[in-house]
């Protein structure tokens, strides 16, 4: 149990009562840091970690049009979550993106020192604009945080926006 605004003396009680442990802010819920500040970068160091797992796994054994379809369907899927919850800090796009351009360029030797094939605003264009299509996280957090938005005046059928 978690307290907001409530007595010590309360919150033992309630414990008790519903034979709980006792924890603070902030804490991770189910991979999403939750606070009473908006996260920081540190905050998201389980999901650097897990993406720096999968790095190291899979690049050796796949070309560059595998590579790219590992950076667009896990790599960048990977974050769908995070970015459907929070407006991610600049910083955690950022290394997220320093992720995707390596495991694309250099595979998963995080220490190589190959230059990049291409500028990384040219690979996140659509394919239509000569790009190869890389997902751009910015974009994405944007519109799928919109899509609340849009439930909201919309004033769709759903307990949260019923709630509000």
């Amino acid at each position: 149990m978690v307290p907001l605004n409530i007595s010590d003396g309360n919150l033992d009680q309630l414990a008790n009562l519903f034979n709980c442990q006792k924890g603070t802010l902030p804490f991770t819920y189910l991979g999403l840091p939750l606070g009473t500040n908006k996260p920081n970068i540190e905050d998201f160091l389980p999901l650097f970690q897990r993406i720096e797992r999968r790095l190291t796994s899979t690049s050796s054994i796949l070309c560059q049009g595998g590579k790219l379809e590992m950076v667009n369907t896990v790599l960048s899927s990977s974050v769908v979550f995070q970015i459907s919850s929070l407006k991610l800090h600049k910083g955690v796009i950022k290394q997220l993106d320093k992720y995707r351009k390596h495991y694309l360029w250099k595979g998963s030797n995080l220490g190589a020192k190959k230059p990049s094939k291409a500028a990384w605003p040219l690979v996140c264009l659509p394919k239509t604009e000569e790009g190869l299509g890389v997902i751009d996280l910015t974009a994405h957090n944007n519109a799928l945080l919109l899509k609340f938005l849009h439930k909201f005046y919309m004033k769709c059928d759903l307990p949260w926006v019923n709630l509000i």
